[in-house]
């Protein structure tokens, strides 16, 4: 358990938020700046949840627009948003996953996995 641990949530969080910075805090030390990218990605957390049940409770998933046209409901672009938003911010964290070492940063992953793949690749005299 980490130092940080005894931080308490940014105040007005739902429970699923408070559960994902209580997880993330508990496992991680974050930096100053970090720990406002995760208080931000709480938060955005719960408008999404909010947004994804009001889009739930709608009777249509399009509504009309001024000219009359069949569009999408506004709300599904704000959910839309707000996923890519929580991407973004979570990205931002730059935590590692679950089987990667501390400390290496994702381009590194990828490279890491691209090199595998070369090195196991058949090679063209093998294939015969």
């Amino acid at each position: 358990m980490s130092e940080q641990s005894n931080l308490n949530p940014p105040s007005g969080l739902r429970a699923p938020a408070r559960r994902l910075w209580a997880a993330v805090v508990d496992k991680y030390v974050l930096t100053p700046a970090e720990l406002v990218m995760l208080s931000e990605a709480c938060r955005t957390s719960d408008e999404l949840d909010r947004l994804e049940r009001a889009v739930r409770a709608l009777p249509e998933l399009t509504t009309t627009g001024s000219a009359g046209q069949v569009k999408a409901h506004p709300l599904l672009g704000e959910v839309r948003a707000h996923r890519q938003l929580l991407e973004r911010l979570a990205g931002a964290l730059n935590l590692p996953d679950v089987d990667q070492e501390v400390g290496l940063r994702a381009g590194s992953r990828h490279a890491r996995t691209a090199a595998r793949a070369r090195w196991q690749r058949p090679r063209d005299s093998e294939v015969s």
